[in-house]
């Protein structure tokens, strides 16, 4: 359990895939209005995999770890299959147990995530 607190520290204060990608495929806004955290995610996905992937936002180690723990794992993954993504992939993920106040923080990239793939309108060759 240690090594999983160490690990969301880690992410938190040393983000992997921060900042903006230009040329995004999908670009997604998303906050969290309870605590005030925001994440924006880019993805640049060719031939339906997502080839690279950012994210940007401010707020609690939970809402950034998990951003940047997200966007490391989706690089080289098809959108079909993060279309399948769900509560329990991003737990997985953090290893911790999280409870019902922080589970909105942690799921905010996750959010950000779907509703930009499905929002797409056009896949990009």
């Amino acid at each position: 359990m240690d090594l999983f607190r160490e690990a969301i520290i880690d992410h938190y204060k040393h983000p992997r895939h921060k900042g903006n990608l230009e040329d995004a495929d999908v670009h997604r806004h998303e906050t969290n209005p309870f605590c005030g955290d925001e994440i924006t995610i880019y993805l640049k996905i060719e031939d339906d995999v997502v080839t690279d992937a950012a994210f940007d936002g401010r707020g609690c180690a939970i809402s950034q770890a998990s951003a940047s723990m997200i966007m490391e794992e989706i690089i080289g993954m098809p959108v079909t299959e993060l279309k399948e993504w769900g509560k329990e992939d991003v737990l997985d993920l953090l290893g911790i147990e999280i409870g019902p106040v922080r589970l909105k923080c942690a799921l905010l990239p996750l959010k950000a995530l779907k509703a930009g793939l499905y929002g797409m309108t056009e896949w990009p060759d």
